[in-house]
């Protein structure tokens, strides 16, 4: 059985591996979830003892049944409830007196009905938590485990899966019956399978961290509906990743932004739940999933086969088109094709057709037969330049396909490299398939998902070896001059700090700022224009404008004392037409930065993460391009210059078409500066920079304008 550490709370032991269950609320009724969870325990061979309960019933499935659960003689170690919602506080309460300590709660009329059920909810976890219960569910469609020490299948699903190295955890009971099915039609095996529905006691933390120690699994698999602690899924995955070398994939219902309210800056209408999480899971080393087919797409590459080394793949194939469609897939996934050595170019002039292409891909002809496919594969996994091999066959008439199958099966499994095929069709490579299925040799219906798998896999091997990130201290940071500022503002109650407040903070931690002053008048401007140097911009200060552009709030390339009073005068005019009612402050004067490449640097308090940074493509048009990178904070070196590498216009950065490069440096020590803020700050809710004008390499860069919420 798997360790428990020591520390943890919840039992779940006795839910994978109970030496007795008892099935509470059971009844004699044939194709019910009641009897069929019985039923299911009895006839799958599990390896204790299991009780009946039924108030009603004298005996089910020809085993006499107790009418309470107080009334069975012996120890129970995990009930199963089935009961009406209504009453499974009086049967949870009882398997409290029994001395019960772990349950599945299968019943549904809880928290996901709303209105009584939450209340219901409430009451079956307050009892829990008095006698020390830990319970699965409720609403879920049970668990099973396939350990032959145990083989329980506490569920109602139709069928026991086979033994395999993958667990699946899921927050849909639904979708459990669909993966089920669809994994046994492609031969995919389960160490664990569980549904935990409701999640009101033990949760997928609770269950990621029992598989980080269970021995029967190599790859975790979770669907979830809802991030409730995405810091804590974070450090789970990261930890089970790092100490264990177990992949976790998750597929995460809910990535459309359709009824979101609009944010009030850049960051928080860029930062959606769904971009958050795909930062996140990634940061984390989680692989996420859009679907399924594409989830056990990966798994079974992550279960069944040795991880790449690189991203050098060989690609054997017996038709030409699937060839070049396969090297297109490949190189979008960021693949290379492997040079191959000239050994093995020497291998394949002997014994391949004169009319075969012995370049990568390597085109055997339609016509190949088992010996080809033995000497093309073997002699691409024996190559040093060869990372992978990707396998495809189309059928043909001459094709014997199942010969094949068998032979790319041998073949791969003398090597200690990654092989994946592709038998294309559908009822003509049906035998080959479950050949190669039943061997465990991960197939795909196209190349392209054979392709996508293989850079899972390899971006999973990258993060398993990269080494962790210190955080650099900053030394220069004022956390005492920020703090006064924002809580000046809290005092007061205003919840949008103004670009003169703004400014002071980020001053505070070190980022570049321009020289500045708040006018009151058009001779102020002209005076502190003159006092900073012309050009100049002026900007109006309201807490009633959030995006000043939009109502004629700025002006830019002011060049002497005439044109800061004209401009003065000309930005209280026109606000004064489009939004008579907002109270200006005055008028922000700024020094002006002429020259450089507009960014956008940002935060947002995500709900489930926390404190997100934000790195984009700046100025006005940053809400079309959608150009831009997170990170969950902290956020060190390495993942600030990932950040910035990671968008589209990095070329713009790196100097593209002759241009002199930017200076990326000092935008990487802005954005770790920004997120040592966000920590330091819980009470910023938004904080945009935007633009930050960086400078050619070696010129430094500088906040243009900057606006924070609390």
């Amino acid at each position: 059985m798997p360790e428990i550490p020591a520390a943890r709370a919840k039992d779940l032991e006795h839910i994978f591996y109970p030496k007795s269950v008892a099935v509470l609320g059971t009844n004699r009724v044939v194709g019910t979830v009641p009897y069929d969870i019985f039923a299911n325990i009895l006839r799958d061979n599990f390896q204790g003892i299991v009780y009946p309960v039924s108030p009603k019933e004298r005996s089910v499935a020809g085993v006499r049944a107790y009418k309470y659960v107080l009334d069975i003689p012996d120890p129970v170690d995990l009930a199963i409830l089935v009961f009406p919602s209504t009453v499974c506080n009086l049967a949870l309460e009882q398997c409290g007196q029994k001395g019960v300590k772990a349950a599945i709660i299968i019943s549904a009329g809880f928290r996901e009905i709303g209105g009584a059920g939450i209340q219901r909810e409430e009451e079956i976890k307050a009892i829990a938590k008095k006698h020390n219960i830990s319970f699965i569910g409720p609403n879920c469609l049970g668990v099973i485990n396939t350990d032959p020490l145990s083989h329980l299948n506490a569920s109602f699903a139709r069928k026991m899966p086979a033994e395999g190295n993958i667990a699946f955890l899921s927050q849909s009971g639904a979708l459990c019956t669909a993966v089920l099915d669809y994994a046994q039609a492609k031969h995919i095996g389960f160490s664990k399978f569980v549904s935990f529905g409701n999640k009101a006691n033990i949760n997928e933390l609770d269950l990621m961290r029992y598989l980080k120690n269970d021995p029967k699994t190599k790859v975790i698999l979770v669907y979830l509906e809802e991030i409730t602690d995405g810091a804590g899924l974070m450090n789970v995955a990261h930890e089970i990743i790092t100490e264990t070398g177990k992949p976790i994939l998750v597929l995460k219902s809910g990535r459309t932004r359709e009824g979101a309210a609009a944010a009030a800056s850049h960051t928080g209408s860029l930062a959606g739940s769904d971009e958050v999480c795909d930062a996140a899971l990634k940061q984390a080393g989680v692989i996420r999933c859009t679907t399924v087919e594409e989830m056990f797409n990966t798994a079974i590459a992550l279960a069944y086969q040795p991880l790449p080394r690189g991203n050098r793949v060989a690609i054997i194939t017996n038709a030409g088109g699937p060839g070049v469609l396969a090297t297109d897939a490949a190189v979008a996934q960021k693949l290379s094709l492997a040079t191959f050595s000239p050994e093995t170019l020497e291998v394949y002039k002997k014994s391949l057709p004169a009319t075969a292409n012995i370049k990568n891909p390597v085109d055997v002809i339609g016509d190949a037969r088992a010996d080809r496919y033995k000497v093309a594969l073997g002699s691409a996994l024996k190559d040093v330049n060869v990372d992978g091999v990707l396998v495809i066959l189309t059928p043909q008439s001459m094709t014997d396909i199942e010969n094949i199958a068998r032979e790319v099966c041998n073949t791969i499994g003398q090597f200690d490299k990654p092989a994946y095929a592709s038998f294309m069709g559908e009822k003509d490579v049906a035998a080959g398939i479950s050949i190669l299925q039943q061997r465990s040799i991960p197939h795909y219906v196209l190349p392209e998902s054979m392709c996508r798998a293989f850079a899972g896999a390899l971006f999973f091997k990258n993060y398993r070896e990269m080494k962790p990130e210190d955080l650099q201290v900053f030394s220069s940071v004022q956390k005492e001059k920020a703090g006064s500022v924002l809580q000046g503002a809290l005092n007061a109650g205003r919840k949008y700090l103004p670009e003169e407040e703004s400014v002071k903070i980020l001053e505070a931690y070190g980022l570049p700022t321009l020289l500045s002053g708040l006018a009151k008048s058009g001779a102020d401007a002209a005076a502190i224009g003159e006092r900073i140097g012309f050009p100049v911009v002026m900007k109006v200060v309201s807490d009633d404008i959030v995006h000043k552009f939009d109502v004629k709030g700025v002006v830019l390339d002011i060049r002497s004392r005439t044109q800061a009073e004209e401009a003065y005068d000309s930005i209280i005019s026109d606000i004064g037409k489009v939004m008579p009612d907002a109270k200006i402050k005055g008028i922000y004067v700024q020094r002006m930065v002429t020259k450089g490449e507009e960014v956008i640097l940002g935060v947002k308090r995500d709900p489930s993460f926390g404190a997100v940074i934000m790195f984009g493509l700046g100025g006005l048009f940053v809400e079309v391009f959608r150009d831009v990178s997170f990170r969950v904070a902290p956020v060190g070196p390495r993942s600030a210059s990932e950040m910035i590498r990671e968008i589209k216009a990095y070329d713009m950065l790196a100097g593209a078409r002759g241009k002199k490069p930017r200076d990326i440096r000092s935008v990487e020590e802005c954005i770790q500066r920004l997120s040592k803020l966000a920590l330091d700050f819980p009470e910023i809710k938004e904080l945009d920079i935007n633009p930050l004008i960086v400078n050619d390499e070696g010129g430094g860069c500088y906040v243009a304008d900057a606006r924070i919420m609390l």
